[in-house]
């Protein structure tokens, strides 16, 4: 049956083994079986539901009745569905933390020039470096249309920490739009954004400095599929090598004297 076999590799996608996944998806179907029934409708060799069961059982997905024969139930979906996902988000976790501990954050490796080419990459980018901002923040906004909900809500969060946030946009509407979205960061309209000129055919669209170390500067340009953006970026975490330099004067010279003293 098409629908059985959809369950089957949906489970196995989310860490069931075939066998486990055919035995839990036909006990589904039965109110309760036996070996037998469960080879017969999973169509696995009976010899083999035993220990598949067994393995079920320990992940508290089937019930087993101590009869003669004995006979096994399916937990109810909505308990299976649960007990799947708090083993994924267990291994996910144990995945993080062991990963964690072989990163170094602070490796000369990040001081290098990294590209990105793929929009929802260069807002992960971006929504990292704000959600480790400690001191200051100065996000330019050529192109909001670029600029994902996320974005705004790890400015606020950054913003309700007591980060100094400045952030430039190119119209009214812009500012409007983050005013409301972070209320308490100190947004200004640059006109000079809105007056960018394009290079081979690319837009500059936002530009970000975190503690004055840690810079994405992405740019865009139009696909050819209707409604569709194209942005690529560049990022860098370093105090002293050029392009970092660079940046960080160029920005502080934007830089209001009262928002530069604070």
């Amino acid at each position: 049956m098409p629908n059985a076999e959809e369950a089957v590799t949906a489970l196995e996608e989310l860490g069931l083994t075939e066998y486990e996944a055919r035995c839990f998806a036909a006990l589904t179907r039965l109110s309760k079986g036996t070996a037998k029934e469960v080879s017969q409708v999973a169509d696995i060799p009976r010899s083999r539901v035993y220990d598949t069961i067994e393995r079920l059982e320990r992940r508290g997905l089937v019930s087993v009745q101590q009869t003669e024969p004995r006979e096994y139930k399916a937990v109810p979906i909505e308990t299976a569905c649960r007990r799947i996902r708090e083993d994924f988000d267990s291994r996910i976790n144990a995945a993080e933390n062991a990963l964690g501990q072989l990163e170094k954050p602070d490796s000369a490796d990040d001081e290098g020039m990294w590209a990105i080419t793929q929009p929802e990459h260069v807002t992960e980018r971006i929504v990292t470096f704000l959600e480790e901002a400690e001191e200051s923040i100065h996000y330019l906004v050529a192109a909001t249309e670029v600029v994902d909900p996320e974005i705004q809500t790890a400015l606020g969060s950054a913003v309700d920490r007591g980060v100094n946030t400045y952030i430039e946009v190119s119209s009214e509407a812009g500012a409007e739009k983050f005013t409301a979205a972070v209320p308490n960061a100190n947004t200004t309209i640059a006109a000079d954004l809105e007056t960018t000129n394009d290079v081979c055919s690319e837009l500059p669209a936002q530009l970000l400095l975190v503690d004055k170390r840690a810079i994405v500067s992405a740019g865009m340009k139009e696909s050819d599929l209707p409604d569709v953006v194209n942005e690529m970026a560049v990022w860098t975490y370093g105090r002293d090598h050029g392009f970092a330099v660079w940046i960080r004067e160029l920005l502080d010279n934007r830089l209001p004297d009262q928002v530069r003293e604070s």
